[in-house]
């Protein structure tokens, strides 16, 4: 009792700035700790991982375990997986938010929690994909790290005077410090959170990103020795007509993005009726990759080197397909039994592989293309179209392998990608689950028609008033004519001189007696190029069904609550499509 004393008087002491700026200033400065705390986080879980993995499969101590190419599994491996599945299972049972890759519950937290995460969260879903990805299982880091970090970012926020809507830029910076942290790609861990987490594209949210990108990438590449996260491979620009080709890989990763997505939630939806518990789920998903494994070890773990191989060209042709195939299976039977991991390695690693199978073929077919340079566009493509993060795609790309060369192909064939992904599917890899419960999350950054109209282009100009001298009587006759619960009081010079209610002129007052004696004369009101956003916040604050709009004290109208509905329906009917617009002539 006496700490928790102790712990409000100090956090009470802690005070914002009010001004817009320096509020983001606040918010840049607090994404300094978060990313220290992220990038250290994910240098903690990566060489956890890496230990697990040693001392699991490989039986040695170290923290940089051999290539999976160099394991020889055995029976010991299908013990090994199973009992990563049911030490996830047990955690689960304290934190049920571990099960999956982590995103869509960190969504979950930004639009139904007001950006909340539970510490244990924080504790726990790392310690899950540690041990998940360390006994085998076919997922990346980045999502679990994700997840850790946008934990910090959220506690924070829920220890400081922030609101709900900097709490959420807050737990956005920790994600970019997360992904910084494991990557080394400040722009693309900027783009993550902006395109799947924050909703919310203004200065406000980005400086404080940025800091906490920044200074993530600084201690990862300064601290921790952090080298880049795939060997660097040199590429020849395509130009012209060559560009087609990316076009056409592009589609064809499209309709792969389809199928990895429905193919994962078909999984998950057969774990769904299996009759048994949930509980055993991770342990079945075990089994399934470890025997995927036996055939072909290197698709357990993280991946990542052999990412840097398909993008380097040193695996080729059949062997590159075989692979692909073989990492998807073990994958949706991994991550559809509810087992913690995350999704973007093991989706640029099928990307890459199904890429540069591609390539290959088109080669021996005497196209002009680089089985390499497939192999990168195709990675950007199919994690693009299966999370429709499509610009951190891209750039993410560009960021792993240093070639802003590869930007055009690269855009094209994630947009071709993204078109028949969105056509044939209308849920991502990251919103179905949320769908399922009842959840829609949208994505559209836009213009808010609320904020960008004025309350002069919607107002009700012909307003029924009170004169400021009538009586009582008087203005009960006016009352029982109109529609409204409460009337304008108006000077003879058109100056507003209050409010009268309903409830005023039928509790107070002989019928003789000036209104002004009981009229409101302390009127909150609204300029006309106020926008409506302000005035639905005056409306909403002040309890009341509509503002009056005052310009040098003098009334020029009233905003109800049925003109901002008008100018929502405005922004509604410009997303209709409208007949052509036939130029004028001049």
């Amino acid at each position: 009792m006496y700490r928790n004393t102790i712990y409000s008087v100090v956090m009470a002491s802690i005070s914002l700035p009010r001004s817009s700026a320096g509020r983001v200033a606040a918010l840049s400065v607090i994404a300094v700790p978060i990313g220290v705390l992220g990038a250290l986080s994910a240098w903690v879980l990566v060489k956890l991982i890496g230990l697990l993995t040693s001392v699991a499969l490989f039986q040695q101590v170290s923290t940089t375990p051999p290539p999976m190419s160099d394991l020889h599994p055995g029976p010991w491996l299908f013990l090994v997986a199973a009992t990563g599945g049911l030490a996830v299972s047990v955690i689960a049972r304290w934190v049920p938010t571990v099960r999956g890759h982590g995103i869509p519950e960190a969504m979950e937290a930004v639009v139904e929690r007001q950006s909340v995460i539970e510490p244990a969260t924080a504790i726990a879903k790392p310690v899950s994909a540690t041990i998940a990805i360390g006994t085998g299982g076919p997922f990346g880091a980045e999502g679990p790290i994700v997840v850790t970090g946008s934990a910090i970012g959220s506690l924070l926020g829920q220890l400081l005077p922030v609101s709900p809507a900097e709490r959420r830029i807050l737990l956005a910076c920790g994600a970019a410090a997360g992904t910084a942290g494991i990557f080394g790609t400040p722009f693309a861990a900027v783009l993550l959170p902006l395109e799947l987490l924050l909703f919310e594209f203004s200065t406000r949210s980005l400086v404080p990103l940025f800091v906490a990108a920044a200074v993530a990438t600084a201690i990862r590449s300064g601290l921790l020795d952090g080298g880049p996260f795939v060997p660097q491979v040199t590429f020849t620009s395509p130009h012209g007509l060559d560009l087609l080709w990316y076009v056409a890989l592009g589609l064809v990763c499209g309709l792969l993005a389809v199928v990895i997505c429905k193919g994962l939630f078909w999984i998950e939806s057969g774990y769904r009726r299996l009759p048994i518990s949930a509980f055993w789920h991770p342990i079945i998903g075990g089994l399934g990759f470890a025997a995927v494994g036996m055939v072909e070890p290197r698709v357990l773990g993280v991946g990542y080197a052999v990412i840097g191989a398909e993008l380097a060209g040193s695996i080729a042709g059949g062997a590159l397909l075989a692979l692909g195939i073989a990492k998807l299976l073990a994958w949706w039977v991994a991550l559809g039994s509810g087992t913690s991991g995350g999704t973007l390695a093991p989706l640029l690693f099928i990307g890459g592989a199904f890429g540069g199978w591609l390539g290959s073929i088109a080669v021996h077919a005497g196209v002009p293309v680089d089985p390499r340079a497939f192999a990168l566009v195709a990675m950007a493509a199919v994690f693009g179209a299966s999370t429709r993060a499509v610009l951190t795609a891209v750039v993410f790309m560009i960021e792993i392998v240093a070639a802003p060369t590869m930007a055009v192909p690269l855009m094209l064939a994630t947009a071709a990608a993204a078109i028949v992904a969105t056509s044939l599917a209308s849920d991502s890899l990251m919103t179905e689950k949320l769908t399922r419960r009842g959840l829609r999350i949208h994505h559209h950054a836009e213009v808010d028609v609320l904020r960008s109209t004025r309350v002069s282009d919607v107002m009700s100009r012909d307003v029924v008033t009170i004169d400021a001298g009538a009586t009582v009587a008087e203005a009960r006759t006016v009352l029982a004519d109109g529609p409204h619960s409460a009337y304008p009081l108006v000077a003879p010079d058109g100056r507003l001189a209050g409010m009268v209610s309903r409830s005023d002129l039928i509790a107070d007052g002989a019928d003789a007696a000036p209104v002004e004696q009981i009229a409101a004369t302390d009127v909150v009101a609204v300029l006309p190029t106020a926008s409506v956003l302000d005035a639905l916040d005056t409306i909403v604050r002040e309890g009341v069904e509509h503002v009056p709009v005052v310009a040098d004290g003098c009334l020029v109208g009233i905003c109800t609550r049925t003109d901002v509905l008008r100018a929502r329906a405005r922004g509604l009917n410009e997303e209709r499509p409208a007949p052509s617009l036939r130029l004028r002539r001049s």
